[in-house]
């Protein structure tokens, strides 16, 4: 994937440093953004007054939204039948393991599960041993 970009700019990283900080690093996206107009031309200004009409707009409000123009919700039966296509659909791109990496995880959650069951009837003994020692 980093060869495309060094691809597609090659002038610029040729020359370039790679900054360290990440104040470096928003210091050079910031710099490779164009500029806003600073000569003060009629452009900028139609902005300015656009924007204030803007607020003034979001100051005042608007009415609520209603419901005539909002979709029905389907029924029960449609909501499951579409909860059926989107499982499926999950389902399909799950990437499934094949028949030796299967036998291979299998042994190993059963061996890890014996030993760990080993682990915990040595530890019940050691302790059980030393209860009987101690007040018994």
């Amino acid at each position: 994937m980093s060869e495309g970009r060094e691809q597609d700019q090659p002038e610029e990283r040729e020359g370039a440093v790679r900054p360290s900080t990440a104040a470096a690093r928003r210091e050079r996206r910031a710099s490779s953004r164009p500029a806003a107009r600073k000569d003060g031309s009629a452009e900028s200004k139609k902005s300015v007054v656009k924007s204030d009409s803007s607020d003034e707009d979001a100051k005042k409000g608007r009415p609520t939204k209603t419901r005539e123009g909002q979709e029905k919700r389907p029924s029960l039966i449609g909501r499951f039948f579409r909860y059926l296509r989107e499982v499926i659909g999950e389902l399909r791109k799950v990437i499934w393991p094949t028949r030796k990496q299967l036998v291979t995880y299998t042994g190993v959650v059963l061996v890890f599960v014996v030993f760990m069951v080993a682990l915990v009837w040595a530890l019940d003994l050691g302790f059980g041993a030393a209860v009987f020692e101690l007040f018994g």
